[in-house]
């Protein structure tokens, strides 16, 4: 089969589109597990300077029980939101996405990506899913990024893109 070769730059916007159709959240998994673990840490260390603030200022045993238990279960979930919401991400992309063209062909052994002074070669046995809308094609990997396409990379020429889209969906099969 001829190879099909196709390039274009990402815009921010088609960066961002890649990272919601790929990503499952707004708050990574591990943001997540620290959050919950040092907002146990920050709840202990509250109530103990509560208490001895409490103690200090005369209160009953009964109340610098009460207040520090109260003030450090706000604490911990205090900080628990205000770490997560800290952990958003914000950014999409890593590199060079939009600042390099990014080159596809589509080769009789898989797919071969450039941009900029990286390559990368994927088996057509590689390819784990291939979805396509009206803006974009989105490919997924087995043990790599995905990859989208915005359809204006193809200037207008339907029957390239279709072309391109069905080489993809024939080895991802």
């Amino acid at each position: 089969m001829p190879a099909i070769a196709i390039s274009g730059q990402l815009t921010p916007k088609d960066v961002k589109r890649l990272s919601s159709l790929t990503r499952s959240g707004t708050v990574g998994p591990t943001a997540v597990y620290y959050a919950g673990a040092t907002a146990s840490v920050i709840s202990a260390g509250m109530a103990l300077m509560a208490k001895a603030a409490f103690e200090l200022a005369g209160f009953t045993p009964y109340w610098q029980w009460f207040l520090s238990a109260l003030l450090a279960a706000m604490a911990g979930i205090v900080w628990y939101l205000i770490f997560t919401r800290w952990s958003y991400r914000h950014s999409h992309g890593r590199a060079l996405e939009t600042e390099v063209a990014t080159e596809i062909e589509l080769v009789d052994t898989g797919l071969v990506i450039r941009r900029g002074p990286v390559e990368t070669r994927i088996q057509w046995d590689g390819i784990a899913d291939v979805r396509d809308t009206r803006k974009h094609t989105l490919v997924t990997f087995v043990g790599a990024d995905a990859l989208i396409v915005p359809d204006s990379w193809f200037n207008g020429d339907k029957a390239a893109l279709k072309t391109f889209q069905d080489r993809l969906k024939r080895a991802g099969n």
